[in-house]
């Protein structure tokens, strides 16, 4: 009765709520309750195996190197946690896996004692910069972590320690994303972290994004105070209040010394970062959102960048053969950069030969950021102090063009030479060196680095000596820049999808931020061995941001992929040959809107056929060559801001009936259609209101079932919100029960058990055994790390995950689609005799060892003796272990026991058993039985 009257209240309609920011008290009870969830799960014992890749990694935040030995140092990635070399790089241990979260904003280390302290939450502010939650402290050098406060900072600037006391400590936090708050600003520990202060608060808006000691005086340290606004659909990173503050107390009290100065002043004043050379010399790395003066356009000497002029006079034939990167650099500094791309321009010119002119373009742009468009931002600017901030003084003419632009928010940092007080490095795309103080500038990226620069080491010993951390993960210089190592070892690719397709070897593709797509074979190898071969077993298919991924079931070299906003192709991977397949708006009608991640969709019923959602749903019956739409607009329309939205995010086709399409849009709506776009309704009236859809899913198992996630990450609203319908979408049941408090971005069904389900939060994957009525944390393995898409691979019985953060990782979901509540020993797989088993081909060389998997599940705790048998019934080996309750497995290296083998042998006197080079003796070819208290199993040795 308990339960029926749970699923009559969860039918009833929902309360509409104006989404609030989950509460930091809210976030600490979930990751209380997942402890909990993993330390019980029945799943706690099936692993997840990572399959890289590692050669593209992921965006690096912060370098933490160690003063005496420059071959040690901690690694910070944006969402793949922190990670330590002692070895120059060669290889990394991850430190933060054992700890709730992966999301890092700044580290700080304590060389000494060994103490580090990671500020969570990254201090970027892109749309993929995950929340923190708070401070975390380690006093053994990682193995530990304790939580020490700051619980609602959400995003951390900067940490610094006093050289002279470990126990002082200054974070200087920008606070929410997405939301007011008041836990923002400079806040100091004098007590190791037990206890803080507040020392400076400006206000709910305007945080702490860098703070910078004096060399050898920890009394004198310098502030810069960022104000910053981000909504879904707009995003403000200026304000009056963004100023550079000063203290000579330590961090106690602080003054504003950026004001009527030389310093800019006013709303367009953006991101700041700080170099400090000496308590008099400092630098100010600005990025300005004030307008370029009208009668000061001329780009700067050389520089070759596109001009609205230049625009309007140049003829069509011109403009489609200019560079993408050209005609990018016009459409960043215009502010452009969030709603259009170089190939979608051109696409708009190609849709109407002979009708659309660049001059017409001119007009068609300016209606998007028509302030923006006539005066473009002054972007990057470096500014310098020798007096401690009595006085600013820019130290460039001109303008730092092709750096950053009008969305410097992402970048920001300023490195200055300890040895060379004209030395310095400013970060953007790409990195830059100045020899005089900042008047002039060289770029030093190279072919091996990464465009996108976040953090930079500067060697206080060794001048020349840089390590560098970008969006593509690390890379050292010795030679000031000149050429670099790269340093990808670790696998922290930040994954939006992943796809597996249909051959034998299946192959996995995914789209990652700012590294484009990838594919490989799932069982590549992740090694270093690819630098001998000249090949890494994962190929780059294309550029930008990935985006999702369709692959034709009838023939694997047709792909379909792309990059940001809606730039889809489809590529015939035998040829190499890519068209370009973006849907093109009639003439006279508004251009379509598509999200960053533009969905697409290949019908199951027709492989001819593809979805593909912007503000409207398009459909191709030729794989993308002509389209058609076959709605009007899904959303609640455009909104008024620098970023597209009142768009499509998921679009899902049910495999009953061809032309049964649910959609789901940024702003909030569900809709469906049941005659392939003749008709639509809207479905998600009872469901709060405004957040991201993050997925839909048709079921497979019944027509009329449906799954909805909504996931409130931007309005910093983490609540988890599943729902499933089983009248297409009539009435809801909420299914989130159990989980956590973690914004969902994707839900999937067992393709063979109705009632197992998969769900990615952003922090970490769950299963449920029931349809939704209660969850099991699934994370051995895995780290708490964002999960932002689910595949299963139905052949191989592979749950492919693709994490923002730690790459790819598998796992064999084989014993979960057989379970049926009793204990068993679920299927093993069988495995090929090999004459390398025990041995290699150097004796310098670890010998090979095979293993197969047992699957098994018990229902309680118990001491278990597993025994394996010869097809006549001779026991060859026997493994005794510890289960516990739910689901186990045992790695089982083929090989006889002592005693199994003399058994063996006794009865088999012909064969020929070797001893192989690691003195084991390996099980011949034949079938095995195994038995686990009075179950059994059978495998075969081919």
């Amino acid at each position: 009765m308990k339960n029926l009257a749970k699923v009559c209240i969860a039918l009833l309609p929902f309360t509409v709520v104006a989404q609030q920011p989950t509460s930091a008290e809210k976030i600490q009870e979930a990751l209380q309750q997942k402890e909990a969830l993993t330390k019980n799960s029945t799943v706690k014992n099936i692993s997840f195996k990572s399959i890289g890749p590692t050669v593209m990694s992921g965006r690096v935040v912060d370098i933490d190197v160690n003063p005496i030995d420059p071959t040690e140092f901690y690694v910070g990635y944006a969402s793949g946690g922190v990670w330590h070399t002692n070895n120059n790089g060669t290889t990394f241990t991850p430190i933060l896996d054992n700890s709730p979260t992966q999301n890092v904003g700044d580290i700080a280390v304590d060389w000494k004692n060994g103490t580090i302290w990671v500020g969570t939450g990254e201090n970027n502010s892109s749309r993929s910069s995950y929340a923190g939650i708070g401070i975390l402290k380690s006093t053994d050098k990682g193995k530990t972590w304790a939580n020490v406060g700051l619980l609602d900072s959400h995003h951390i600037g900067r940490i610094l320690i006093n050289p002279n006391n470990p126990d002082e400590v200054i974070v200087g936090s920008i606070g929410h994303l997405y939301s007011s708050n008041n836990e923002r600003g400079v806040f100091k520990t004098s007590d190791g972290g037990k206890t803080w202060t507040k020392t400076l608060f400006i206000d709910e808006n305007t945080g702490i994004i860098d703070i910078q000691p004096v060399p050898n005086n920890f009394n004198i340290l310098y502030a810069a105070a960022w104000e910053r606004e981000r909504k879904a659909w707009n995003f403000d990173g200026d304000g009056k209040n963004s100023a550079i503050y000063k203290s000579t107390d330590a961090g106690n009290t602080w003054t504003k010394i950026s004001e009527n100065n030389g310093f800019p002043n006013g709303d367009g004043v953006g991101r700041i970062g700080l170099a400090v050379y000496d308590e008099n010399t400092v630098y100010a790395f600005h990025d300005s959102q004030f307008r370029r003066k009208k009668d000061s356009t001329k780009q700067a000497k050389g520089s070759g960048a596109l001009t609205k002029e230049e625009l309007a006079s140049i003829s069509t034939d011109e403009l489609l053969n200019m560079k993408d990167k050209k005609l990018n650099s016009y459409i960043k500094m215009n502010g452009l950069q969030e709603k259009y791309r170089a190939e979608n321009i051109k696409q708009i010119i190609r849709s109407s030969p002979g009708e659309m002119r660049p001059s017409d373009l001119v007009g068609y742009l300016k209606d998007a950021n028509a302030a923006l468009f006539d005066t473009p931002v002054i972007g990057a600017e470096v500014f310098k102090t020798i007096n401690g901030g009595k006085t600013w003084k820019k130290t460039h003419e001109g303008y730092l063009d092709d750096l950053y632009y009008s969305y410097g928010y992402y970048f920001g940092e300023v490195r200055v030479d300890p040895q060379d007080e004209n030395g310095i490095y400013v970060l953007g795309v790409p990195i830059l060196k100045s020899k005089d103080g900042g008047k002039t500038f060289t770029s030093i990226s190279k072919e091996n680095v990464h465009a996108d620069h976040q953090a930079l080491w500067v060697n206080p010993k060794k001048q020349g000596h840089l390590i560098d951390g970008n969006d593509g993960g690390l890379n050292i210089s010795y030679d000031d820049g000149e050429s670099w190592i790269k340093l990808n070892q670790p696998a922290v690719g930040q994954f939006y999808t992943v796809y597996a397709d249909n051959q034998e070897v299946y192959k996995v593709y995914g789209g990652l931020q700012d590294n484009g797509v990838w594919v490989g074979n799932h069982n590549a190898k992740i090694d270093k061995s690819w630098h001998q071969t000249g090949k890494n077993p994962y190929e780059s298919l294309m550029g930008g941001d990935g985006m999702q991924v369709a692959v034709d079931d009838r023939n694997p070299n047709i792909v379909y992929t792309g990059y940001q906003f809606g730039n889809y192709y489809r590529i015939d991977r035998a040829t190499g040959k890519q068209t370009y397949i973006q849907p093109k708006p009639k003439k006279d009608k508004p251009a379509y809107r598509f999200n960053w991640q533009t969905p697409i969709l290949l019908s199951k019923h027709n492989q001819d056929i593809l979805y593909l959602g912007g503000n409207k749903l398009h459909r191709s019956l030729n794989k993308g060559d002509d389209w058609e739409e076959i709605s009007g607009d899904l959303t609640k329309g455009e909104k008024e801001g620098n970023v597209a939205y009142g768009t499509l995010t998921t679009i899902s086709e049910s495999s009953f009936q061809f032309g049964l399409i649910y959609v789901g849009s940024d702003d909030g709506l569900v809709q469906v259609t049941k005659n392939g776009g003749g008709s639509w309704e809207k479905i998600s009236n009872s469901f709060p209101q405004n957040l991201w859809v993050s997925r839909v899913i048709a079921s497979k198992y019944k027509k009329e079932r449906v799954y909805v996630t909504l996931n409130g990450y931007r309005f910093d609203d983490f609540t988890p919100y599943v729902y499933v319908s089983d009248d297409y979408g009539k009435t809801w049941k909420s299914i989130s029960s159990n989980i956590p408090t973690s914004a969902v971005n994707v839900i999937k069904e067992d393709p063979e058990k109705e009632n197992i389900l998969y769900l990615g939060t952003d922090n970490g994957l769950y299963v449920s055994f029931n349809q939704g009525e209660t969850w099991e944390a699934f994370s051995n393995g895995l780290p708490n790390v964002a999960v932002h898409d689910l595949v299963i691979q139905p052949k191989a019985k592979h749950l492919l995950v693709g994490t923002h953060g730690r790459s790819l990782y598998k796992a064999d979901v084989t014993s979960l689609q057989e379970f049926n509540s009793k204990e068993a020993i679920f299927s093993i797989k069988n495995i090929k005799k090999r004459n390398s088993w025990g041995s290699s081909w150097s004796k310098w060389l670890e010998p090979y060892t095979p293993s197969v998997t047992i699957p098994f599940y018990v229902n309680s705790d118990k001491e278990l003796v597993l025994e394996v048998y010869s097809s006549d019934d001779i026991l060859v080996n026997t493994i005794k272990m510890n289960a516990t309750k739910g689901f186990n497995e045992v790695v089982y290296d083929v090989s006889f026991s002592e005693k199994g083998r003399k058994k063996y042998m006794k009865k088999h006197k012909e064969a020929e058993i070797k001893k192989a080079k690691n003195d084991n003796y390996y099980l011949p070819k034949g079938k095995y039985k195994v038995t686990i208290g009075g179950l059994t199993q059978t495998f075969e040795i081919l």
